[in-house]
Parts: C-alpha cells; structure tokens; sequence
C-alpha cells in the first residue's frame, strides 16, 4: 500500500502522484480531468497506472486548482423570490427542492441558497439587490410563482447563466426554463366536463399576473371554444359565480376551490351533483380541506431535476433551452354529472 501523503506530511500533489506513477505531471492532469491535449495521447496502460496510485493514495484534486482548470465552481445557485421554508409554503415548494437537489448530487454539484435578499412586508426578493452574490455560483436555478421582467432581462444581457422553474415570457431574449404545460391539460378537463353534460361553465382566478395563470385561462378558453354548445364565463373572484349559472368551477387556485365548495354547501348545494369544482394545481397559500378534488398534477419534483440539467446544458453549451413538462390528470370526487334543472 502506498502512503496517502507525502514523505514530508504534507497533502499529496499532483507531482507526487506523477513521481509514484513514473509519469509526468501532465499526464496525471489529463488523467484527472477525463481529457486529452492536443496530439497527446495517454495508453491504457498509463492511464491504469496513474488510477491505480490515485486509488491505493486516496488522493484527492485540489478543488481550488481544478476550478481553475474548469472555469467552474460546480456550485449551482438557488434563487426563490418568495421564501420557500414557511408552513404555509413548503408543501408548494418542497417538491421542486427536492428534485434540484437530487439532480444537483448526481451531477457532483453543489447548491448555494441565495438568502441574503430579504423578502420584505409585501415586497419579493431581488436579484440584483446591494447584498447581490448571483456570481458566486456557476449558474442560478430561479423558483418563484412571479419572477421580475428586470431581473431576467439583466440575466440575459449580462450573460449570466440561469434557468427558471415555470415558463416565462420573453425578457429582451428568450428566457430558459423548465414549466409545466398547463393548457393541454385544462383543455382535457373542460372535455371531460363537457362529456358530462355540463353546458355552462365558469372560471375563477386572475388569469393574468404569472404565466402560469395565463396558461391556465388560455386553456379554459381553448377548452369551451372546442366544445359544442359549451358557455364559459371568466370571473376574477367568486363574487357572482352563484348567479352565474355555471354547473361547473375551475379553479385558479385550490384555495378558492376549498372555499367555494364551503360556500356551496352553506347554501344546501350539494358537491359535485349540484356544482362540480375542479382545482388547477396544487395549494400555493394555505388551506385545510380533505377534499379530493378533481384536476391535474403539477410534475414538481421532475421540474426541478430537469431545471438543474438545463443549467448544466446552459453551462456547457449556452442558449435558451425551453420545455414544457405534462401535467397529470386527477380524476377526484368533485366532478360529475350535473344535476337535471
């Protein structure tokens, strides 16, 4: 067995382990870093050799040294625009967490949480802010429902590298991300309500703001377009939705959801016979039902491993990767037939 430091105690180099192996220093660098350079060329046999020290050493590259080599710290940044540890948030965010940081290990990387940005009394975070280390990380990983136009376009003009978890509207450039495809899957459940016999349906939410809303009214509107003899109505709030005639709710939020089937039952309605709700997504604010409503699933956790290979492809080939990740469908117990009226 060969020693794991050097004759005089100090941490192995590179040196040692060439002088071990009886190759050069070179040699024991190219080995290390996978690569060849130029016309050199290294045998298997040499290659073996120089493996063979570094295992039976225990040696370990200096990360100062390879960084330098790589032009990379192999740290990847997380930026949230709202905070992401509270009660009321974490079941939002704890997928996408857990799927950055599964990705992140298997790419050998490391995470850097930016938190030195404070979310502020009704303020989001910036990325730009005096306290601003975006650069310490090779590339950032943004989560956020919102994320600011001004930001994403310094990102770009900048060069920095970055993905966004969500799709997001051009910002002086196409803008990387990974999101969740929204519209084919609320098309899907205005079909299906549609096939139940509901004629007169009725969205609630803002439908503006975050391009996630977007896409979810743009799907709605899609959906009833598409389907003969079918009414739809957008309401911002669900003031009016029980004067509106609708047999069916969609749901921005499932919040508003929980609530109006709290509404409906107050008024003797019964859910879903007399008003079916289906919620598009998953609680992003605070709610306590058990209800098991009809919808779809956002893939959260695959969203965040594939925003972390995104910015791996950003890192090492640049441009503006952009993919839209399907929604699963919920069949619940809030969506039936309407009742005969």
């Amino acid at each position: 067995m060969i020693s794991t430091v050097a004759p005089s105690g100090r941490r192995l180099t590179q040196q040692d382990i060439a002088r071990m192996a009886g190759v050069s220093q070179t040699t024991v660098s190219l080995v290390l870093n996978g690569r060849a350079e130029g016309e050199v060329r290294i045998s298997p046999e040499t290659r073996d050799r120089v493996l063979q020290v570094i295992r039976e050493t225990g040696y370990v590259a200096d990360p100062a040294a390879r960084r330098l080599v790589e032009r990379r710290n192999r740290i990847y940044g997380v930026f949230t625009y709202e905070a992401v540890f509270p009660a009321e948030s974490a079941d939002f965010y704890h997928p996408f967490l857990v799927g950055i940081e599964e990705c992140a290990e298997e790419a050998g990387c490391d995470l850097l949480l930016f938190t030195s940005a404070k979310v502020e009394q009704g303020e989001r975070r910036r990325i730009f802010s005096a306290e601003s280390r975006i650069r310490l990380a090779d590339g950032c990983v943004l989560l956020g429902r919102t994320i600011d136009r001004d930001d994403l376009s310094r990102l770009l003009s900048e060069g920095i590298p970055f993905v966004s978890v969500g799709r997001r509207d051009d910002a002086g450039g196409p803008v990387p991300y990974v999101g969740a495809d929204y519209p084919p899957a609320v098309r899907a459940l205005v079909g299906r309500a549609a096939a139940l016999g509901h004629r007169r349906m009725a969205y609630v939410g803002s439908g503006q703001g975050p391009e996630s809303y977007a896409d979810r009214l743009r799907g709605f509107t899609e959906g009833v377009a598409a389907a003969p003899g079918v009414e739809g109505v957008h309401l911002t709030s669900a003031d009016g939705l029980f004067d509106a005639g609708a047999t069916v709710v969609f749901a921005e939020e499932l919040a508003d959801g929980a609530a109006i089937a709290e509404v409906a039952r107050a008024r003797g309605l019964d859910v879903p016979r007399d008003l079916s709700i289906v919620a598009l997504g998953a609680p992003t604010r605070p709610v306590s039902t058990d209800i098991d409503f009809a919808g779809f699933r956002i893939p959260r956790r695959e969203m965040g491993r594939r925003a972390v290979e995104l910015l791996t492809h950003v890192l090492e080939h640049g441009g503006a990767p952009q993919e839209l990740l399907a929604c699963e469908l919920v069949e619940g117990s809030t969506l039936a037939p309407p009742a005969q009226r």
